[in-house]
């Protein structure tokens, strides 16, 4: 039985677009940063005021615990959302994903700031907490995945890691924001950080929704993806080609994605066991991550453009060791509260180390996938992996527990996370001087059954 087409009826195919890859990168660097606040405030406020917002009948471990349970929830979320939404990013187009997604979690999270707290409603308050929690994750599942695959669509061969590494930039700036807006709110007097304070970053996100729509919905569907809709090969079931063809591109691409545990560890943990084990400021420890993403946005294009003239793999593998090491240095710094030691591996860690893996797997992943299934590929093994990562916060604290020593397990499981990441890298294959049109293609894979148009 033929396939039935998914494509439009000859006449009706949009005609095929010109490449932009400036506008395709600004329009993916606004877009994460304004949707990637909305994710981040949510792990801030779960580190700091959740637990006894929203569990105040546990005791201080448990309800921090709890609370970041809750952060790890969306992360359960995110390979639903990109199962979902990568089938249809490879369907219907990267354009209409984007939007999809930013209004999703736009409004997800204002409703976050409208929640009663556990006193006023009981056992309901956490379970709305959770339910807006699990429409975040959705929508970041293919966020993205589809903002990389525009991205880098529109852009030149010899500069793909370049101009797909906007994306991460825009998600480290939404992180600046977030936890820039959450320094004043944390000077607060305790009872109005709990009961009001803790609102504002999340109602902030109503401007979000309107500037984040009016961006997306005037980006260019990419060239690659409307070539493919004129010529009718879109597929059918995007995912049944790739678990057939592609299963171990996926499989690849999970292992490589657990490298976002050290961006949970270090945004979430480290500052639970700074803040709430080891007594330390506050506002002091948000400043550590205002300044390291700061330096992130200068970085992370820098070795995107080493990538693009070295390859992907050399400067991913050096910065998941340099996270691994530089995770043991940090956590012992916070642990005998010095401040000078945290700020100076801290932001080298995450603003200097780390962004070497940022700055290339927005490319590297994307490269591993034909176009037929990339958004598919791309979103569903890194959410999988990002679903491990998003527990790594309430994984260790589990582990470890709340003693002076505890840092020291929480560093041995990142250090152990970071090298199955590093032997799914070592692994795979270079493909930065690969064409476009080669990539993801294996020559004793049979091609991948795409739907056509017959006239």
């Amino acid at each position: 039985m033929t396939p039935r087409s998914t494509a439009p009826t000859p006449g009706s195919a949009p005609a095929v677009t010109t490449a932009n890859p400036r506008r395709a990168a600004a329009a993916a660097w606004i877009g994460s940063a304004l949707e990637y606040y909305d994710f981040f405030i949510y792990g801030t406020a779960a580190a700091l005021v959740f637990g006894r917002v929203f569990f105040p009948d546990t005791n201080p471990l448990a309800g921090t615990l709890l609370a970041l349970a809750t952060f790890g929830v969306g992360y359960l979320a995110r390979p639903i959302g990109a199962l979902v939404l990568g089938h249809l990013g490879d369907t219907v187009g990267r354009k209409k994903v984007l939007v999809f997604t930013v209004l999703l979690m736009g409004i997800s999270t204002v409703l976050v700031g409208f929640l009663p707290s556990y006193e006023q409603i009981g056992v309901a308050a956490p379970i709305l907490l959770v339910l807006l929690r699990l429409a975040q994750g959705f929508s970041a599942g293919g966020e993205q995945a589809g903002a990389n695959s525009m991205s880098m669509e529109h852009a030149p061969d010899h500069r793909r890691a370049f101009f797909t590494s906007f994306t991460l930039s825009g998600t480290q700036a939404g992180q600046i924001f977030a936890t820039a807006v959450f320094i004043p709110v944390a000077l607060l007097p305790e009872a109005d950080l709990l009961s009001w304070g803790w609102r504002i970053p999340f109602w902030i996100s109503a401007i979000v929704i309107v500037v984040a729509f009016l961006i997306r919905r005037t980006l260019d569907e990419t060239p690659v993806f409307t070539a493919e809709v004129a010529g009718g090969d879109v597929a059918e079931v995007p995912v049944r080609v790739l678990f057939r063809d592609h299963w171990r591109g996926v499989l690849r691409v999970i292992a490589a994605a657990l490298i976002a545990s050290v961006s949970t560890i270090f945004t979430v943990y480290a500052l639970s066991f700074a803040v709430n084990t080891v007594g330390l400021d506050r506002t002091t420890m948000l400043w550590v991550g205002v300044l390291a993403n700061v330096a992130a946005l200068g970085t992370i294009p820098l070795w995107a453009m080493l990538s693009d003239r070295v390859g992907r793999k050399p400067v991913f593998i050096a910065g998941s060791l340099g996270s691994a090491a530089l995770m043991f240095v940090y956590l012992y710094a916070i642990s005998i509260a010095n401040y000078p030691l945290i700020f100076i591996v801290g932001i080298g860690m995450f603003g200097f180390i780390y962004t070497a893996t940022s700055a290339v797997w927005p490319a590297f992943y994307a490269e591993m996938f034909p176009a037929a299934v990339r958004l598919s590929g791309m979103a569903i093994g890194t959410q999988i992996g990002f679903a491990v990562a998003g527990f790594a916060p309430t994984i260790a604290i589990a582990a470890a527990g709340d003693g002076p020593n505890a840092w020291l397990i929480v560093a041995v499981i990142t250090a152990v996370i970071c090298l199955i990441n590093v032997i799914a890298v070592a692994t795979a294959k270079e493909t930065f001087r690969v064409p476009m049109n080669e990539l993801g293609q294996r020559s004793a894979a049979p091609a991948p059954q795409r739907s056509r148009v017959t006239h």
